[in-house]
């Protein structure tokens, strides 16, 4: 190949696995259950479907037809249909640059709880002794031990947005890591990349489809699956669920970036990119929904732990209180008993009213939770209670480390890619002109 010769994809499998790995990241594991959850659970994919083919696909194709066309960069390739677009690659290029910076603390936090998994107790599962060693410390008590590891052992945030904290010295690591290692998966362009997507793409669904056959087995999953694929249609009338269907379609795609322009202008000039459009707009979907389903599973998992431990101590509550057998009052019996007693013993009974929780599986379902919330609290809370919960937490932090390592993959192309167009750096080496990217950053 000459000098000045653009380099290309190995093969199309490639280009299809870069694609698929930019296209499945975070917002799939944690903004589309969410966004179930918020809207209607299976009733959603209804908007979300058709989003899919009068939005996602067309945009995705015609992303990667500029692309493959003009064989350039975001910003080359506007500038070429029109000098006057040339701002709009601009943007996008900007846009990944912020979105870089967002991931990679993201998978510096995943770094931080992967590390963390390798303890005999995992340290979100029990809340630290105080100094004093009398007892655990009482902002841990007052939340819950997972909360209490994110926001203050791992955040360490400050009372307000006006107060500056210090730096957090392993998390300052972790984030050298992620920047480290997302150079090393891009020092030799697309012929690193190439390489890196056959395991960012494939290895989330080996974890997935573990939790899937293990979520399976957890108590109450299937009261989050059930709840999942109950649909609310009344959710249909909602403007909310239409934009945010639309919404998810766009940002999980990935489209207006600049990733998809920079990946297609790789390809060779008859590349079939129509079947590949199709191709990765099917499998992110799929995943999402793929995804849905086990986060559902763990989630009815949760919610029906705290279900029944809401009902045991109402039930304790109830035999202390009335002076029962232990065996008087079930789990199943709880709120048959509640009926009973307050009928028999209305004054003593509104003496305890105020300690009587409400205990709703359907409540604990309905509380929706997106973002880190869902990825590290949600999750962590869920993992800690499980068999081997070391095995299933380093299985999920890798996994979660790989979706935005893969996102990273196609937002530092979108930024490398339209600056190795420009004549000047054209003659600078690959290696070296990320590094320096990366240094900047």
């Amino acid at each position: 190949m000459e000098k000045d010769a653009r380099p290309s994809w190995d093969s199309p499998v490639e280009f299809l696995l870069a694609c698929v790995s930019y296209a499945i990241g975070l917002g799939n594991v944690w903004r589309f259950p969410y966004l179930c959850q918020m809207h209607g659970g299976g009733g959603f994919l209804i908007p979300y479907l058709i989003m899919l083919f009068l939005e996602g696909l067309p945009l995705f194709c015609l992303e990667l037809a500029i692309g493959q066309k003009m064989r350039l960069g975001s910003i080359g390739a506007w500038t070429a249909i029109n000098p006057y677009l040339g701002g709009v690659g601009l943007a996008s290029v900007m846009t990944s640059l912020y979105l870089c910076l967002y991931y990679n603390i993201i998978n510096a936090w995943s770094f931080w709880y992967l590390f963390n998994s390798f303890q005999s107790v995992l340290p979100w599962a029990e809340c630290p002794i105080n100094s004093n060693r009398t007892g655990p410390i009482e902002e841990c008590e007052l939340a819950t031990p997972t909360q209490y590891f994110f926001y203050r052992e791992t955040l360490d945030i400050s009372s307000s947005i006006e107060e500056n904290g210090g730096v957090q010295t392993g998390q300052a690591l972790c984030l050298l890591l992620a920047w480290v290692i997302s150079y090393l998966f891009v020092v030799r362009g697309v012929k690193s990349t190439g390489k890196v997507v056959y395991f960012t793409a494939t290895f989330p669904y080996v974890v997935l489809l573990i939790y899937l056959i293990w979520g399976f087995t957890l108590h109450g999953a299937i009261n989050g699956v059930k709840y999942m694929f109950t649909p609310k249609m009344e959710q249909l009338a909602n403007p909310t669920t239409w934009v945010n269907a639309a919404t998810q379609i766009f940002f999980s795609l990935g489209l207006g970036f600049g990733s998809l322009i920079a990946f297609s202008s790789y390809n060779q000039y008859n590349n079939n990119f129509e079947r590949q459009a199709v191709a990765v707009s099917i499998i992110n979907s799929g995943t999402s929904i793929f995804a849905s389903i086990v986060t559902f599973s763990i989630y009815g998992f949760k919610a029906t732990i705290n279900y029944e431990s809401c009902l045991e101590r109402t039930r304790i509550l109830l035999l202390n209180t009335f002076d029962l057998a232990e065996d008087k009052i079930t789990m199943d019996t709880v709120f048959e008993w509640i009926e009973r007693l307050n009928a028999t013993y209305p004054q003593q009974f509104a003496e305890i009213s105020s300690k009587l929780e409400t205990c709703d599986l359907e409540k604990e379902l309905d509380t929706a939770v997106e973002g880190p919330g869902l990825a590290f609290i949600v999750y962590s809370e869920a993992i800690k209670d499980m068999p081997l919960p070391q095995l299933w937490s380093v299985l999920y932090f890798s996994m979660l480390l790989l979706l935005g390592m893969g996102s990273m993959l196609g937002n530092i192309t979108a930024i490398i890619t339209p600056l190795r167009d420009f004549k000047f750096l054209s003659s600078m080496s690959i290696e070296l002109l990320n590094g320096e990217i990366q240094i900047r950053w």
